[in-house]
């Protein structure tokens, strides 16, 4: 199995801690069975220059919106442009396997909303969600998310190249 690339994002820390204890989590289930994937990561910035990817990956995006409710009323997105900007260019978002949100559940119909966005907008599917910086459940259900979506891409891959 090819390894699990991730795109992220991170304000103020959340995310890259999540992903942090996902990395972890995978390097640990590596080492029991080196058939399990293991996770590279690539925090995008304001300052990162876009480039093509040559790998499919997965998207970590948490959720920041000013104005509007999410959903009558608008949104606007605050903070994470830079990735959206990035998955947009070089025709990236081709290579984009699915995106995976955090937020705040006390935002009610904007939890994750940022997320949702970016799948209808990169034409990705939404793979799944945790809150915050996440618990060990979280990174075991999503660890294993993304496992059987990079399977699910690889077996289609090869029933193509037949």
């Amino acid at each position: 199995m090819a390894a699990i690339n991730i795109l992220y994002i991170s304000i103020e820390g959340n995310t890259r801690s999540f992903l942090t204890h996902l990395q972890t989590f995978a390097k640990q289930q590596h080492s029991i069975n080196p058939k399990n994937a293991e996770i590279t990561l690539r925090e995008i910035t304001n300052q990162t220059i876009p480039a093509p990817e040559s790998k499919p990956f997965f998207v970590f995006v948490p959720t920041y919106l000013d104005g509007g409710n999410g959903i009558d009323s608008g949104f606007t997105e605050l903070m994470t442009n830079s990735l959206g900007e990035y998955i947009a260019s070089n025709n990236n978002a081709e290579k984009c396997l699915g995106i995976v949100g955090s937020g705040n559940k006390n935002f009610n119909e904007q939890y994750c909303l940022t997320a949702r966005m970016y799948a209808h907008r990169f034409h990705a599917p939404f793979l799944a969600d945790y809150e915050l910086r996440g618990t060990s459940q979280d990174v075991e259900r999503i660890y294993e998310i993304l496992v059987k979506r990079l399977n699910e891409v690889e077996s289609e891959k090869d029933d193509s190249d037949r």
